[in-house]
């Protein structure tokens, strides 16, 4: 018999079952509470439970959890992990400690379709969404490493690891509801950003859904040649397109969305780039974050130097945008922004 994934089922279908099994319908809540509230994957953990209760969860559903496999610290005391899922394909999340905040990265795909050239996980191949369950298995594992490693709660988190989000729309919605349900880690909404390579059309249904949290949006060029030379999504969601889905979101959401700008060396770092996304953020209130290049293999990048950013930013900011610039973390061991690529593990995402 195929044991079912207990935690794909809701509160409703949980007690649906105890109904069927003649068992008190406090029954589901109380397992709904334990799966996603105290994020116990062991069906003998749920101490309230009867141990015939127990046995017959224990005979026909499995917990799907994912488990750390390895974990490096960074010089700068960034953490990153990597998740070993239950069918054995990785993913990387990355613990970012501030002196203000404890933030969690993590990974919405395993691999990513997308292909940017600056991307270290655009080089690896899309292997499978991931699930709602395991996605919140990432944060509540980054939750412990925080409180284990730096005695702190995890205030922020970011879907800005491996994948491409809003190409896994429902499980990553699903998982934000997880997350910020009092049934659940009870997180603010606004202490979550998701961010996006550029998918026009469920950025529109984003603001459709009314959905709570920050979005982000990875520009790094204000201008359709360059930004379809290094991002070939963008040949499919063009800027147009993008502003447009964007200001439909703003105008349901109230929220305004962050640009994410790496600026490479002499391709997107000059004065005549810098105007060019000043008239992009006057079609869309919005403000920028400038991020530092992390350099990966086989890619001709290189990082600006800092006479040119200074001269970038302030032209921005002369010119009424809000940016800042956001320096890298975990760059050692390869956590920093666009380097999660699953290096040296002994489990690839290519096993079964």
């Amino acid at each position: 018999m195929i044991k079912k994934d207990i935690r794909a089922l809701s509160q409703d279908q949980l007690i649906d079952l105890f109904t069927t099994i003649e068992e008190p319908v406090f029954r589901a809540k109380q397992v709904y509470d334990w799966l996603w509230s105290k994020g116990v994957i062991d069906f003998n953990q749920m101490s309230n439970l009867s141990k015939k209760v127990r046995e017959y969860l224990e005979n026909n559903f499995v917990i799907n959890a994912v488990q750390i496999h390895e974990l490096q610290i960074s010089s700068d005391k960034t953490i990153k992990c990597a998740m070993r899922l239950h069918d054995n394909y990785v993913v990387e999340s990355v613990l970012i400690p501030h002196r203000l905040r404890m933030t969690a990265c993590i990974s919405s795909q395993v691999g990513c379709s997308l292909s940017c050239t600056f991307c270290a996980t655009g080089k690896l191949k899309r292997m499978r969404n991931l699930n709602a369950d395991e996605i919140f298995d990432q944060v509540v594992l980054i939750k412990n490493t925080a409180a284990e490693k730096y005695k702190a709660p995890l205030t922020n988190i970011v879907y800005m690891g491996m994948g491409e989000p809003l190409l896994n729309y429902k499980e990553v919605l699903s998982s934000v509801d997880k997350i910020t349900s009092p049934t659940g880690l009870g997180m603010a909404a606004k202490r979550i950003t998701v961010s996006t390579a550029g998918v026009a059309k469920m950025i529109s249904k984003l603001g459709d859904d009314e959905v709570r949290f920050n979005l982000a949006l990875s520009l790094h060029a204000a201008n359709d040649e360059k930004r379809n030379h290094i991002m070939p999504i963008n040949e499919t969601n063009s800027l147009d397109n993008l502003a447009q889905a964007l200001q439909h979101f703003t105008e349901k959401t109230g929220s305004r969305p962050t640009f994410e700008y790496i600026a490479f060396k002499d391709f997107n770092d000059s004065i005549k780039d810098a105007q060019e996304l000043v008239n992009y953020c006057k079609k869309v209130k919005s403000k920028v974050n400038i991020i530092e290049y992390n350099s990966i293999d086989g890619s001709d990048f290189i990082q600006t130097s800092k006479e040119r950013l200074l001269a970038f930013t302030q032209h921005l900011e002369k010119n009424g945008v809000i940016c800042n610039v956001r320096h890298s973390r975990g760059k050692d061991i390869d956590a920093a922004c666009g380097q999660l690529a699953n290096k040296n593990k002994l489990i690839s995402p290519e096993l079964k």
